[in-house]
């Protein structure tokens, strides 16, 4: 939200901004559909649509149609391909993407209040400009209606922060949680020590939920379908609490902290209890991408990678873990 708390700041201040937008983009681009900047009248900007030769170039057309007050909506497509003959980004990566430009002004103040509250909404560019809607169901987040420069209609979500639910309040989950907020998630930690440190000391979790016992878990935890999920509790035995509750559930995620020996002996004992493999494999264990982490802030670098990985993995819809 950035970008849109420095659009507030500036207009505030009686200062216009040029919104440069990537609408869409094709093959290898820096810029991807959502990517956003703004650029304020008095020279200064926050975002990016990519970087590069490209950006700053765009940067500039967005500085001197403010001085010009060239208010219009501009559609520029970006071709990375010094053999295209035409819109050059003069970058060499082979894709292209389609930039807008949308002029805002003090008019536009109360739709970036809007923008900027809690509730989720969808937010709307066209050649008219941007407007703001309350949020219209659809499994994407973004997605474009292009008919012709005139005629065309882009709609993306927002304030749809996904929910990551922490099982476990130690130094790994103080860490994670500080990471996934920088993240843009909407944390979610829980644990049955209520003066726990560590639970004291986290003011990144947006929500700390002291449980009874982990027996009770799964009545903590509802409409969990897109929301991610970790265990990394004190010890084996509240790990496995945590997992029974937790595959009863869906997620589009499902992890577990541990060592490979604990890992299996766990899952063995699962097994013998009648939990299916098919069941199990469904959670990443051991959790996080290897990059042979050896301190606590290095873990959650882990997690955090492997989850953002798997967010961002194009996979069908209706994903179950």
């Amino acid at each position: 939200m950035h970008v849109w708390k420095f659009i507030s700041g500036k207009l505030s201040a009686a200062q216009p901004v040029m919104l440069l937008y990537v609408l869409d983009s094709e093959g290898s681009s820096p810029g991807r559909s959502g990517f956003k900047m703004a650029v304020a009248a008095d020279g200064a900007i926050c975002g990016t649509i990519g970087g590069g030769i490209m950006e700053h170039k765009l940067v500039e057309k967005a500085k001197a149609m403010l001085q010009n007050n060239e208010m219009e909506v501009l559609l520029m497509r970006q071709y990375h391909n010094k053999q295209h003959t035409t819109d050059q980004s003069g970058m060499i990566c082979l894709g292209n993407q389609l930039n807008v430009f949308i002029p805002l002004s003090s008019a536009d103040e109360k739709t970036i209040e809007t923008i900027l509250q809690e509730g989720p909404y969808t937010i709307q560019l066209s050649p008219k400009g941007l407007s703001i809607h309350e949020s219209i169901p659809s499994d994407k987040n973004h997605s474009l209606q292009f008919k012709s420069n005139e005629d065309w209609l882009y709609i993306e979500k927002i304030n749809q922060r996904p929910v990551i639910h922490i099982i476990g309040g130690g130094h790994v989950s103080l860490a994670l949680s500080e990471l996934m907020c920088f993240l843009g998630f909407y944390s979610k930690v829980y644990d049955d020590r209520p003066e726990l440190n560590t639970i004291l000391q986290n003011f990144f979790a947006n929500e700390k939920i002291i449980v009874p016992g982990y027996e009770q878990l799964g009545e903590y935890i509802t409409h969990c379908e897109k929301d991610y999920a970790v265990i990394m509790t004190v010890g084996y035995r509240t790990d496995k609490i945590a997992l029974q509750q937790l595959l009863k559930k869906e997620f589009y995620y499902l992890g577990m902290m541990g060592s490979k020996n604990k890992i299996e002996t766990l899952m063995n004992e699962l097994k013998a209890e009648g939990i299916s493999e098919e069941v199990l494999k469904k959670v990443f264990t051991p959790i996080g991408v290897n990059i042979y982490s050896k301190t606590t802030p290095e873990i959650a670098v882990s997690i955090a990678a492997e989850i953002i990985r798997e967010k961002n993995k194009e996979l069908p819809t209706g994903r179950n873990y």
